[in-house]
């Protein structure tokens, strides 16, 4: 496999490349993560057994859509496919290799100003995305449509519901679908937001810091409202207060955000109920009823 990527490698970056020794990291879900490195060059890989979700490639795509903002950094992509010399043939996805450090106030400041430079590019006309991808482990619905409400109803809450009915983690009597559909897409109904290319995970966890800048990592993009990245932001630990203030000073918050905040974070925590189960569907059931005593 090492020899394969290497290849591939040698080949995007016109540089000779062969991995002369793979370390393995954590931190990964979904997929297997090491760092390669020969004696003057090093990069970060992800693999997976190779099936048809293709989901590293997803990945790859998501972060070249960011990279073409030119607003904030990610990883460079250097490469990503499917080898043919082990079995089972693997998927992998080969990335910059990052320093980080620890941030400081000032940097927390200047994520949230390049996450609301990335929110406020001029590019889109629907909401969504061409084709499906994954958020995490588990599916994230897209098409294109013109209506955020319906978009954020329907390809967000209603599919994330389905799916936990699907698999016996959403009963009846946790709430009726329809009905709470229709609550996302009336709370909704007045809000037609910027279309913005959105990181789509927005958890602590997938963002970084060097003494080039921020760095954002593992997205899982579509365009759609920009307060459902700041939703998902203070959710699962949140940020340091200067991000928010960063992201403030370039682009203030509308005085309803507040209003659509746990129905954007619903989502996210419908999805860790469909990953991890019982204590997120608990707590998926008192946002619903929040929502509904508010309206």
């Amino acid at each position: 496999m090492w020899h394969f990527i290497s290849e591939h490698i040698s080949d995007q970056t016109g540089q000779f490349f062969s991995c002369q020794r793979a370390d393995p990291i954590g931190g990964g879900d979904t997929h297997d993560s090491f760092i390669i490195r020969d004696s003057t060059h090093r990069f970060f890989v992800k693999t997976r057994p190779y099936d048809d979700t293709q989901q590293l490639s997803h990945e790859a795509e998501g972060l070249a859509a960011i990279a073409q903002t030119n607003t904030i950094a990610v990883p460079k992509v250097i490469c990503h496919g499917i080898t043919n010399d082990s079995t089972p043939n693997q998927e992998y996805l080969v990335l910059s290799h990052i320093r980080f450090k620890e941030p400081s106030t000032d940097d927390y400041f200047l994520l949230g100003h390049q996450l609301a430079q990335l929110h406020s590019v001029n590019a889109y006309t629907s909401y969504g995305w061409p084709h499906d991808n994954y958020i995490g482990a588990s599916i994230q619905t897209n098409g294109r449509t013109a209506s955020w409400a319906d978009f954020f109803a329907e390809k967000r809450i209603g599919s994330m519901l389905e799916r936990l009915a699907v698999n016996g983690q959403w009963q009846r009597n946790d709430g009726d679908i329809d009905q709470i559909v229709t609550l996302t897409r009336n709370l909704l109904s007045l809000h037609q937001p910027h279309p913005s290319l959105l990181h789509g995970d927005l958890w602590a966890g997938n963002a970084g810091f060097t003494n080039k800048g921020p760095i954002l990592f593992d997205p899982a993009v579509y365009v759609g409202d920009r307060e459902t990245d700041l939703a998902m932001a203070e959710l699962f630990g949140g940020y340091a207060t200067s991000f928010y203030e960063g992201y403030y000073q370039h682009t203030p918050l509308d005085k309803n955000y507040h209003l659509r905040k746990p129905i954007y974070q619903l989502y996210h925590i419908l999805n860790h109920g469909l990953l991890f189960g019982a204590h997120y569907i608990a707590q998926a059931r008192q946002v619903i009823s929040d929502v509904m005593r508010q309206i």
